[in-house]
């Protein structure tokens, strides 16, 4: 009986960590059977309660029987005391596991805090952004931020992140690797990475990291040149800053470059595909049973000739914004075949104890139905990096960027 009693007690906290419910309610019922549904009490406890369930709910906590075994065998002959609270940590991030989907994963609280941190612009780290490739598991240094420890240690653009301390990088592991190069300002993290042929080795001392999300110039001939390096924070009020200004200036056409965007929030993507459209569709959402949900712009656009500058690594939102351009005739697309990241996500939190998850919810299409997925977006004219300059750093507006120099040209077109 003491050992039933345990299983029982066991059963119910785990699956309630593990389905969010941030309360144990003494009675659980079946809200739909109503009053009338079969119910299971639990044997009374030390304490005199009685805890009382549905039939299915009880049936739904057998699900969890062999967690709660393990457990048990833990807590009697384990060498060492465990941590409960870690372990029900990895049992959350072992259910997301399951699903095979590479953006569905858990947060603990210090990782979801960690995540809105980043989304706000600063945060303790070394300062590079990465895109991991989960075909080839590579993840690929994709941007140095400017004034940043990683920058001043000799990091560049392209090189190919190898192990951080301890941790063989893949894709499936970039997370943890990111969370070690968060950490305390001072403190040094130690780096492998691959460039070319070499493996270099690096030590970088964590440092207040300031992350800019848009940038801007004028170029001549009045091209305006917008780099949006991710879809965070405030970049939608950011780039109708710039884009503002370079109007003011008298810009006659535009590019935006989208290259090694890695995507982010979807609604950035619409409020700014919105500045150029008329009212009409930027993106369909499809769920599990078949229903649909559109993602619309008003009328009232802005009339400037537009360039979009897409690569490889350009994914998500970026994709979803270069889609609804490209589909709606709105812009030209120069450049390489996008990522394919077709599918959008929520974050949400998880429980009272600050924990968090990010779900993928649905696939999109572009506004005549095209699908993103494992397919991108295909450029209307390609330009390709040449291999030897893909690790260059190039100046805002530098047209000795190959890819660039064929954006400023049709941008030049478009204006006459």
């Amino acid at each position: 009986m003491k050992r039933t009693q345990k299983l029982l007690i066991l059963l119910t906290i785990s699956v309630m960590m593990l389905t969010s419910c941030s309360l144990l309610p003494t009675t659980f019922i079946n809200s739909t059977s109503g009053t009338g549904s079969e119910q299971v009490q639990l044997p009374e406890q030390n304490t005199g309660d009685t805890v009382t369930i549905s039939r299915e709910e009880y049936e739904r906590l057998l699900q969890f029987q062999e967690l709660v075994e393990i457990q048990d065998y833990v807590d009697q002959y384990y060498y060492q005391e465990p941590v409960t609270q870690d372990m029900l940590d990895g049992a959350a991030m072992g259910m997301l596991y399951g699903l095979d989907d590479p953006y569905t994963f858990y947060y603990t609280p210090e990782e979801y805090e960690t995540m809105w941190e980043e989304d706000e612009g600063n945060y303790a780290g070394i300062g590079i952004m990465i895109t991991g490739n989960y075909n080839t598991g590579l993840c690929t240094v994709t941007r140095v931020f400017l004034d940043s420890p990683a920058l001043e240690a000799g990091l560049k653009k392209g090189d190919v992140l190898v192990k951080v301390e301890d941790i063989d990088v893949t894709a499936t592991t970039l997370q943890d690797a990111v969370d070690i190069m968060r950490g305390e300002i001072g403190q040094p993290v130690n780096l492998t990475v691959r460039r070319g042929d070499q493996l270099l080795d690096f030590v970088i001392v964590r440092a207040e990291v300031h992350t800019n999300y848009v940038n801007s110039c004028m170029m001549e001939g009045n091209v305006g040149y917008i780099s949006l390096y991710e879809f965070s924070g405030e970049c939608a009020t950011e780039f109708e800053n710039h884009l503002n200004k370079l109007v003011e200036q008298g810009a006659t056409s535009l590019i935006i470059d989208l290259r090694d965007n890695p995507g982010g929030w979807v609604n950035a993507a619409v409020s700014i595909a919105d500045v150029f459209l008329d009212k009409g569709s930027v993106a369909t959402l499809r769920y599990r049973d078949g229903s649909e949900e559109s993602y619309t712009t008003r009328d009232g656009a802005v009339d400037l000739p537009v360039v979009v500058l897409v690569n490889e690594n350009s994914a998500s939102a970026s994709e979803i914004l270069a889609g609804c351009l490209q589909d709606r005739e709105r812009a030209t697309i120069v450049g390489t075949t996008t990522y394919g990241k077709g599918v959008v996500q929520w974050v949400l939190p998880i429980g009272d104890r600050g924990a968090g998850m990010q779900l993928t919810i649905a696939q999109y299409f572009t506004p005549n139905g095209n699908e993103v997925h494992k397919v991108g977006i295909t450029p209307d004219v390609e330009a390709i990096m040449p291999e030897e300059l893909v690790s260059e750093m190039y100046d805002i507006g530098d047209l000795n960027d190959p890819q660039l120099k064929v954006a400023y040209d049709e941008a030049l077109k478009l204006a006459q």
